[in-house]
């Protein structure tokens, strides 16, 4: 039994997403749905956790929506404007068909305009509120912005961050230093958990091996202990950099035998609290 904790689906008629660059991404220049998701996924996933990809409460609800009629959606981490009402928010987006499948909420925060996002007043206040909602913040950032997430987690020890794609180590160009020791820094505060996910997409998409992901990944083991790293394929953006099975296949040969249960099922299960279909 597999979950996988990462993945994406969209209709860019009702959610665009322009960061699309047909070009050079032209296998996911196309909708994707539950449905193409369990074909791709395969027998082996039990589960898979959807994550947003848009900063709008109509795309979370289009999500929420896909997750009550899929067997394979077990979870949604959506999104709420956290400058708002966050507890009003929440509470619509639950009661909206498959609203029972909300597991967790999302800023994208990498792309935002404003690259004091995490410092402001207001979004602190809206994390203290998602605390309160008993809903983990999945927190997006690229590896320059690491500085702010450390203030930020220590700020809200009360809320579960999950940091995506291991805050997005720079393995182009090389220098993993100054990732590495964020990436500690984070881990020390023990409400933080890490998706072990999106590391072929930081990488030469034609050229990477699971050698050019080694150091990463043993880092990431040895920082986040036993349920709190958890596999995510990202998927569809894993079929840019040679798809999903060449990364999955390379997540399991980096990952010891002993850690597979916790990293590729036990962890997501927990840190969402999935509600699985008995083996």
């Amino acid at each position: 039994m597999t979950i996988d904790a990462h993945v994406h689906l969209w209709d860019r008629t009702r959610n665009p997403q322009p960061w699309i660059e047909p070009e050079t991404m032209g296998a996911i220049d196309r909708d994707f749905d539950a449905d193409d998701l369990e074909r791709a996924l395969g027998t082996e996933v039990t589960g898979a956790v959807v994550v947003q990809a848009r900063n709008t409460l109509t795309e979370t609800r289009d999500l929420l929506a896909a997750a009550a009629s899929s067997e394979i959606v077990r979870g949604v981490v959506g999104w709420v404007d956290l400058a708002g009402d966050v507890a009003e928010q929440v509470a619509g987006l639950r009661a909206c068909a498959g609203g029972d499948r909300l597991v967790g909420i999302r800023h994208l925060v990498h792309r935002d305009p404003d690259p004091l996002w995490l410092a402001r007043a207001d979004v602190h206040e809206g994390l203290r509120q998602l605390a309160h909602a008993g809903l983990p913040f999945d927190l997006v950032i690229r590896h320059h912005q690491a500085a702010l997430a450390v203030e930020t987690v220590a700020a809200h020890p009360d809320l579960t961050f999950v940091l995506d794609h291991l805050g997005m180590p720079p393995l182009v160009e090389g220098d993993l230093d100054a990732w590495a020791d964020d990436l500690e820094r984070l881990a020390a505060h023990p409400h933080v958990r890490a998706k072990l996910s999106g590391l072929p997409m930081e990488s030469d998409w034609a050229t990477w091996t699971p050698e050019t992901l080694r150091p990463v990944v043993e880092h990431a083991l040895g920082c986040f202990g036993e349920g709190r790293l958890l596999f995510g394929s990202d998927w569809p953006l894993v079929l840019l950099p040679g798809g999903l099975q060449r990364w999955r296949d390379a997540a399991r040969t980096l990952v010891p035998p002993e850690r597979h249960a916790d990293v590729f099922t036990t962890a997501a299960a927990t840190t969402y609290r999935l509600e699985l279909p008995r083996a």
